[in-house]
């Protein structure tokens, strides 16, 4: 007698169990394909009706749609950099080539006097530093907003040393450049980890008095090769070591020095979009070593 009395009861219970397992499975299985079309790349508004959407779809649905205007918004920015970088590097070469040209055609002119020969001189440089200036902006800009993309492939260490050449800057500094690279491979883009060694060395040359060593060399591990460029110049304090990676940074030790501070922000760059490192050692007066790692998978 019992039993039929709560029967209703029961079979209410169950259905309304039911009713809420299948719901919850419907919504669950929506908000699947959204997330599922979201990571795909291909979740478009009209796939989805905000009438037949629980609060719950409805509140993912408005994410989804929010981060898809977002991504679009990235996208137009990124255009936007890369047409004004472009815009920048085009319209500053010719001006910047003609000011070198005029004042190497002003310094090879009859008559002048030594303090005009210097004011062209120190002109010459100068604009010779705004070019380079120009030039590192426009390449870590174009990096970083990946309109150039690393692309790393199986390649001998000695290419990258192929395409730099630092002995004559060296020499015309008294300073002895020594190189010891073995035939070890790795994975890196060869124009890119050249660019970055060229900064190192560049760096290593110029901070090193005459006198001094620079040496290059290469040793193989079980994951990595690394490169060391080695100096024995002003070196640096511990707590400087992280800092000179970032942008525009510059030791006080050095700031009588030429330079804009940008070249190891560079190098740092390109090397971790390669899935490498870099590791500084360096102590005041006893010089520094740069150690690049490059995967070798």
């Amino acid at each position: 007698m019992m039993l039929y009395i709560f029967l209703p009861i029961i079979i209410v219970l169950i259905s309304f169990v039911l009713f809420v397992y299948i719901r919850t499975s419907l919504i669950l299985k929506s908000v699947d394909a959204m997330l599922e079309s979201a990571v795909n790349g291909t979740f478009s508004e009209s796939d989805f009706t905000e009438s037949s959407l629980s609060k719950l779809e409805a509140r993912m649905y408005r994410y989804l749609a929010a981060g898809k205007t977002e991504r679009g918004r990235i996208v137009n920015e990124r255009n936007n950099v890369e047409a004004l970088v472009s815009d920048i590097s085009h319209q500053t070469k010719t001006p910047l080539s003609n000011i070198l040209i005029y004042t190497q055609l002003l310094s090879e002119t009859d008559g002048l006097n030594g303090n005009v020969r210097e004011m062209i001189s120190q002109i010459e440089a100068q604009t010779e530093k705004l070019s380079f200036l120009i030039q590192s902006l426009v390449k870590t800009s174009r990096l970083e907003s990946g309109i150039i993309t690393v692309i790393p492939k199986k390649c001998g260490i000695s290419d990258i040393f192929r395409t730099i050449d630092y002995t004559s800057a060296a020499a015309r500094k008294g300073i002895t450049l020594m190189s010891d690279i073995p035939d070890l491979t790795a994975e890196f883009d060869v124009k890119w980890t050249a660019e970055a060694i060229a900064n190192i060395i560049d760096n290593a040359v110029k901070y090193t008095p005459p006198g001094g060593t620079v040496t290059v060399s290469a040793e193989e591990y079980e994951m990595f090769v690394r490169i060391n460029i080695a100096d024995t110049g002003i070196g640096m304090r511990e707590d400087e070591t992280a800092k000179v990676f970032t942008r525009f940074y510059r030791s006080p030790a050095v700031s009588s020095e030429e330079g804009v501070g940008i070249g190891l922000y560079l190098a740092g760059e390109i090397i971790t979009r390669e899935n490498g490192y870099i590791k500084v050692s360096s102590q005041p007066g006893k010089g520094s070593v740069f150690s690049v790692f490059l995967p070798k998978k």
